[in-house]
């Protein structure tokens, strides 16, 4: 049973976090930084571990390690930020999403990609568009429109607003 939501195939950037391998739809993704110096905000959530300047933009940067409940991303030379394109009450927001290295960009069938597992009713995975099967690991796919809490991504404007 594929996922109702993805009707067309699609290419996906994945990237790793500790072990997990993460996915995002292409069409997202405006581009893929080297790391770079992070400046922190004071009074922001720990996962947002601050603003880095883009071509003379301020863009959030938030650790998807810390989001998703796992160690913090340790600087390694493939860590890297991945620029995203989120969609908020019709308004699009610039993100930076830091993650341990990025892998490729590769094409899924609808046909591939399993609905996401019901994990209990008190964990929220409705972030998880699906989980997708490429050269035999499971791959979660992101709607990286749900992965930030409306708060979360309200503060990231304010941080980006107040900062530029």
């Amino acid at each position: 049973m594929s996922v109702a939501a993805i009707t067309e195939t699609r290419q996906y950037l994945t990237f790793k976090l500790a072990e997990e391998i993460f996915a995002v739809d292409v069409a997202k993704v405006r581009e893929i930084l080297e790391f770079t110096t992070i400046t922190k905000v004071p009074q922001t959530p720990d996962f947002m571990r601050g603003v880095i300047n883009l071509r003379g933009s301020v863009v959030p940067v938030m650790d998807m390690r810390l989001k998703f409940g796992m160690p913090v991303t340790e600087k390694t030379v493939n860590t890297c930020i991945i620029v995203v394109e989120v969609n908020h009450e019709g308004e699009t927001i610039i993100i930076g999403a830091l993650a341990d290295s990025v892998q490729e960009v590769f094409e899924l069938e609808p046909e591939q990609i399993e609905p996401a597992p019901r994990i209990g009713t008190k964990l929220n995975t409705d972030f998880i568009l699906g989980m997708g099967k490429h050269d035999g690991q499971f791959i979660m796919i992101l709607d990286i429109d749900r992965t930030f809490t409306s708060d979360e991504i309200a503060t990231a404007g304010v941080v980006a607003g107040e900062a530029a």
